[in-house]
């Protein structure tokens, strides 16, 4: 492996957060989980519905939004032998772009066509100019860190896959996606603060087994590692469910935050997952406030207003519960 180197509960209203000033070093930065725009959520894209629209407010809560794409852009290549295979059509980018200031292609069906495929869709997005990280035309573009300046801070997000097939993943000289070697990660890590000069640094990784409603070993010896190396927050997906959380050296770890945007859903605990939204200053993740996700039918999800769901606060180091409909 080549190496790249460089030289419990609380009150909802104890969590209400005060605005953020724009002239302040802070900044709020969303996530949400797997993205299939294939299949149902494709064809209601095709027929000119937008399958976000009842996120876009929640969406505009927070300064920087960042989804997973669980799924190939691209119109070339042959379904490889898997269960499942998504590739969804160059119309679905404009939305991307729309909604999300950038979206992670680390994951297992990136190279779902094939290598045609990817390299069409890594085309596409460049032309479209949608960002993207966790995957590119070789090793370096694939670990090299994603930047976003905003109010004055500069933001580091690495995107990693650790599962299978590994067949996907990025070389010298091969187009893939950023696989989650324990010394790539942290070197990768070490660059964005050292290189890039990243305040503040979050991988957003694609690990753990489908449907474990509780993180694995694995999962938590790579998230403390990778705490260790100087990441501020790590955040997961592809459990296709929602797992738990934790918080080690005072940076959380959000182990899985289930779906977003999928049909392809087996039982009830796969058509939940969180919008989660991290206050961030120049020290590091002040706060955290999640918005739960209701997957239709069609794949397309609704936030559910009613529910209770888990947010923190550095300031009291305890995890909660916020009602959704008291998020600002």
């Amino acid at each position: 492996m080549t190496i790249l180197t460089c030289s419990l509960f609380f009150p909802a209203s104890a969590q209400t957060l005060a605005p953020i000033s724009q002239t302040s070093k802070q900044v709020s930065i969303l996530f949400v989980g797997d993205m299939v725009l294939d299949d149902l959520p494709g064809k209601a894209i095709e027929q000119g519905i937008d399958p976000f629209s009842a996120f876009e407010k929640i969406f505009h809560s927070a300064d920087i939004r960042v989804g997973n794409l669980e799924c190939v852009i691209a119109t070339t290549g042959k379904a490889t032998e898997k269960n499942f295979t998504f590739r969804a059509h160059p119309r679905v980018i404009p939305l991307l772009k729309k909604h999300f200031d950038a979206i992670s292609i680390a994951n297992n069906h990136s190279g779902d066509y094939g290598p045609a495929a990817f390299n069409e869709m890594l085309t596409l997005l460049t032309e479209q100019k949608m960002p993207y990280f966790g995957g590119g035309n070789n090793l370096n573009e694939a670990h090299r860190p994603h930047i976003i300046e905003k109010n004055g801070l500069r933001i580091a997000l690495l995107g990693y896959d650790e599962f299978m097939p590994r067949s996907f993943e990025a070389n010298v000289n091969k187009a893939g996606v950023a696989w989650s070697e324990d010394e790539q990660v942290v070197a990768d890590i070490k660059r964005a603060r050292q290189q890039y000069r990243a305040d503040i640094v979050i991988p957003f990784m694609h690990w753990g087994w489908e449907n474990e409603m509780t993180a694995n070993k694995r999962q938590r010896e790579l998230a403390r590692l990778m705490i260790d190396a100087g990441a501020d927050a790590v955040v997961g997906g592809h459990p296709h469910v929602i797992q738990d959380t934790e918080t080690y050296q005072g940076k959380p770890i959000i182990y899985s935050i289930g779906n977003f945007m999928i049909d392809a859903v087996d039982n009830e605990a796969q058509t939940l997952g969180w919008a989660i939204r991290l206050h961030i200053d120049q020290h590091g993740v002040k706060a955290w406030d999640t918005r739960m996700a209701k997957i239709n039918t069609e794949g397309i999800p609704s936030p559910i207003p009613e529910a209770n769901s888990a947010c923190w606060s550095k300031k009291t180091g305890v995890l909660g519960t916020c009602k959704n409909a008291e998020l600002k």
